[in-house]
């Protein structure tokens, strides 16, 4: 699918947009989880807004029957400036979810706002399935993923897109790959989001006999050699793909990403 003026690499115009990538993915056997580009709200105005595009997009996945769930982070809800507020729209976003049968989403954005981050997911695994994003940049992580696996709360386990405790390159990929080891101990399912082909790599090997329990998931505008490759071997992939106007502070992230890497000589899988 060609991307329009108004698109880039790493984000689409609109829902209308997403839900057309989507079903393309669909079609190669990789799963989407749709994000309604925005962070930071300032006021109720925009959080409601951000409630407000969310229900659209739920229904329109439950009316287009597509494999696909939802991500939502706290700061687009409301969490910088009322967190009760914040929470109440969680929920409802949560049960409207539950209802129409697609998966929901927490993303984990700064360190600042992982306590309630935390306490927001405990609180909404009663209203249906849930995944929630754990950073191994983060030294709180392993408690945190302990936290989550005793509620059945399905972990997806990122390196961190925010800045963390940890920076050191080699010491957050074998956080990383320890956060693995755990998710797999405990036997239930989660996903792992990465572009590391070492740690990729490492990965296809440690879990070849576990293709039941792990999901690669990837970002849209990067790697799609190799998820369609995953996709095509057996395993469960699913790409991030965020929609909408407010992109700025998402490309400014994916960008650093990539310049960080060029800086160590490396690149994302292919």
């Amino acid at each position: 699918m060609e991307m329009t003026g108004s698109e880039d690499r790493w984000a689409l115009q609109d829902l209308a947009g997403a839900l057309r990538w989507c079903k393309k993915r669909n079609a190669e056997g990789i799963r989407c989880t749709l994000d309604v580009l925005g962070e930071n709200a300032r006021n109720e105005e925009v959080a409601a807004g951000s409630v407000e595009a969310y229900l659209s997009c739920l229904r329109a996945l439950e009316e287009e029957g597509l494999s696909a769930s939802i991500s939502v982070k706290l700061t687009d809800l409301g969490a910088l400036f009322d967190r009760r507020l914040c929470l109440e729209n969680l929920r409802t976003l949560s049960r409207e979810a539950a209802e129409v049968g697609v998966g929901f989403e927490i993303d984990m954005e700064g360190k600042p706002l992982a306590d309630i981050t935390l306490e927001a997911a405990l609180e909404c695994a009663a209203e249906g399935p849930l995944t929630l994003a754990v950073a191994a940049n983060f030294d709180r992580t392993v408690g945190d993923l302990k936290a989550l696996l005793r509620r059945g709360i399905r972990p997806r386990l990122v390196k961190g897109a925010y800045p963390g405790d940890v920076a050191d390159f080699r010491e957050v990929q074998g956080r990383l790959k320890g956060l693995v080891e755990m998710a797999l101990a405990a036997g239930g399912p989660f996903c792992l989001a990465t572009h590391d082909p070492e740690v990729i790599e490492w990965a296809l090997g440690m879990l070849s006999g576990e293709k039941g329990l792990v999901e690669f998931g990837f970002l849209m505008g990067l790697s799609d050699v190799t998820k369609e490759k995953l996709a095509g071997q057996g395993w469960a992939v699913s790409e991030y793909v965020p929609f909408g106007s407010r992109r700025r502070a998402y490309q400014a992230r994916r960008l650093k990403y990539l310049g960080e890497l060029a800086a160590l000589g490396r690149a994302p899988v292919p």
